[in-house]
């Protein structure tokens, strides 16, 4: 039990910073926030490569951790573009 939360922990990190390498622009996010996508991502990809079958392969699970980044991709995006502040009006606007 504590070797899997050690291990999410470890690869939300790696997949969470790799994430924010991949999407454009400047992201707005605090390391713990990457984290934490990137935990979310890890363990969501993991469910769903269990769930079709492709989590448990000989060698390296390329799948999962494929789909782990893709999931961290669609975080960070997520987590950027409705953050605080985004409240879809221009600068100048009167409100």
């Amino acid at each position: 039990m504590i070797g899997a939360i050690v291990s999410a922990v470890v690869i939300g990190a790696i997949v969470g910073a790799l994430a924010r390498l991949i999407v454009p622009g400047k992201q707005n996010m605090s390391i713990g926030l990457t984290l934490i996508v990137g935990i979310v991502a890890a363990l969501l990809g993991t469910l769903i490569a269990q769930a079709t079958g492709v989590a448990d392969t000989r060698g390296i699970d390329w799948i999962e951790h494929i789909l782990q980044l893709v999931l961290a991709v669609i975080g960070v995006l997520l987590v950027t573009r409705m953050g605080p502040g985004r409240t879809g009006r221009t600068r100048g606007t009167p409100t």
